[in-house]
């Protein structure tokens, strides 16, 4: 269901966004009765908030940073003091929420890696009458198992990404003594809960998955009653086509649409028609018992667009800058496939064991928090694959189908860097100043 400014409500937003962002005026125009038409905010219209950083010389204002932009710099979105407490009171609501009814519950662990997430877990769980503690991102992951099995905790707050890298590096006789575990971050879909589960000896539904975004905060948790995931109060969901977000070439199946979001609460990011560019399925409004309506949606399908999750985010920017600062040419695609990261590139130029091994070193360095997770085996190391485009390894020096990764569409962009939209194929459902780099 599409916003209007007929709704007072949404109304009221768009003067706010208005008030605070003068730049985000000249994204607008009128509709033929004379209204204002909201456009959607897309990446590409955004860079004019990541471009003026207007929190920078704000003390009083937290900074969490995130991946790149086409300019070369990582994204800064700020939270002043009114944003960082509904943020953390309305974790505190749901986490009470999800953990109501367990009983013994003591302690509680975060294994976060970096970002906003990372930050307000103690203060969260503290407030909630748990112990918590967090483990640094870049220890290696021998020292959280070793961790976890001191403090014992009942409850651990991580990312899939994450707790892979534990059960690599954990013996299967491990006892890691969990009542429950909650997850924010890439896709968990249900058959890697049911094997989680399994693994750490308890019950599927133990296993609660949270979706949020560092740009609006928590957006939605994932209902083991209903079977899917529930928007979270003051959040107007829109489904959108790629289409309408500057993707052309990109055809959702029915049912399936583009995730775009306006938050009632968020002050220091323009959260007005904000394009997520989660893929979900069956986007609907439902009404409970007493009435009152609720958003619903059966699955996050995949991500589109110039940025995905590898522990923390990164985007296609930060990929290409890694690889054009080693190899001339080049045809560069990306795709993340059970959480690892998969970059294929595709070159005229003779790439020999040392420049390899330089593109991987700065792949993995683009994002420094990336790469600490890499060396201390919390994450998988990026699969780098190199193809010759010379004639002979494809018809017209193209890359033939079995040569190419899997992906769902590259843009089109003149000159020899073509730009990837990537995709996250699995499904996930049903189906005082701080300084933080990381994502949500």
């Amino acid at each position: 269901m599409r916003i209007s400014v007929e709704n007072e409500t949404v109304r009221a937003k768009l003067e706010e966004v208005r008030r605070i962002y003068p730049w985000y005026g000249k994204l607008m125009d009128t509709s033929e009765s004379g209204e204002p038409n909201i456009p959607l905010l897309t990446a590409e219209r955004l860079s004019d908030y990541y471009d003026r950083a207007d929190g920078a010389s704000n003390p009083e204002w937290n900074v969490y940073r995130t991946s790149g932009t086409s300019g070369g710099r990582r994204k800064a979105i700020y939270y002043d003091a009114i944003d960082e407490t509904h943020y953390v009171m309305q974790k505190v609501a749901l986490f009470g929420k999800l953990l109501a009814g367990v009983d013994g519950i003591e302690r509680v662990l975060s294994d976060m890696g970096t970002g906003h997430a990372e930050a307000t877990a103690k203060p969260i769980f503290e407030q909630l009458g748990y112990e918590c503690e967090s483990i640094p991102f870049g220890l290696p992951a021998a020292a959280h198992l070793v961790r976890i099995g001191q403090y014992q905790p009942d409850v651990l707050y991580t990312m899939p990404s994450l707790l892979d890298g534990l059960f690599r590096a954990a013996p299967v006789s491990f006892t890691w003594g969990l009542k429950k575990i909650i997850l924010v971050g890439e896709p968990a879909p249900p058959e890697w809960r049911k094997r989680v589960a399994e693994r750490i000896g308890i019950a599927a539904e133990d296993i609660v998955d949270t979706f949020g975004s560092i740009e609006i905060g928590t957006i939605a948790y994932y209902d083991t009653a209903r079977g899917r995931y529930v928007l979270m109060e003051g959040l107007l969901a829109e489904g959108v086509q790629p289409q309408e977000i500057g993707l052309p070439d990109i055809t959702l199946p029915e049912g399936e649409q583009v995730l775009a979001l306006t938050s009632l609460h968020r002050r220091r990011f323009p959260a007005l028609r904000y394009v997520t560019y989660d893929v979900v399925r069956d986007l609907r409004t439902e009404e409970n018992e007493n009435g009152e309506t609720f958003t619903t949606f059966a699955a996050i399908v995949k991500r589109i667009g110039p940025e995905l999750k590898h522990g923390e985010k990164i985007s296609v920017y930060d990929v290409e800058n890694a690889v054009f600062k080693h190899i001339g040419q080049a045809e560069v695609r990306v795709q993340v496939n059970g959480n690892r990261l998969q970059v294929q590139i595709a070159t005229v130029d003779e790439v020999d064991a040392e420049t390899a091994a330089a593109v991987r070193a700065e792949l993995q360095g683009a994002i420094p928090e990336i790469g600490a997770m890499i060396r201390g085996g919390m994450l998988e190391e990026m699969q780098v694959q190199f193809v010759s485009t010379e004639p002979g390894a494809g018809r017209d020096g193209k890359l033939t189908a079995d040569q190419r990764l899997p992906v769902t569409t590259q843009a089109s962009v003149p000159m020899k860097r073509k730009k990837l939209y990537l995709s996250e194929d699995t499904d996930r459902g049903n189906g005082k100043r701080i300084d933080r780099s990381g994502s949500q």
